[in-house]
């Protein structure tokens, strides 16, 4: 496999995009392979690299039909459900807690005052 170009930040040739770029052009990948490499040097740790597509090879996006946004509704109702109230919390459980904020804060405090009573 050859190397791939490496550029250094913000200095792409023209007709290069990330994904992000491609995206709010309308476009996508569309298949195609990396064609070069964005390159940005950190002190402490590796580079911070960018993977860049050629916008000539890039395919629109496709549309969205009732059925995927049907879909994407469901999926994110779930997200938002509470397994263990049933509730809709109104914004997505963290995966941390794996409860809604209430539910996790009262399990907290019936956990934390058999701690207090134990160390009494």
């Amino acid at each position: 496999m050859a190397a791939l170009p490496a550029y250094a930040w913000r200095l792409a040739p023209d007709g290069y995009a990330t994904r992000r770029q491609l995206r709010a052009m309308g476009l996508r990948p569309g298949g195609q392979d990396v064609a070069a490499e964005l390159r940005r040097p950190r002190k402490w740790r590796g580079p911070l690299v960018a993977y860049l597509y050629r916008v000539d090879r890039a395919k629109p996006v496709r549309p969205m039909t009732p059925g995927r946004a049907e879909a994407l509704a469901k999926a994110m109702t779930a997200r938002r459900t509470c397994p263990n109230c049933r509730r809709d919390a109104g914004y997505c459980i963290p995966r941390s807690l794996g409860m809604c904020v209430p539910c996790a804060d009262s399990t907290d405090q019936h956990s934390g005052s058999t701690d207090e009573r134990t160390a009494s």
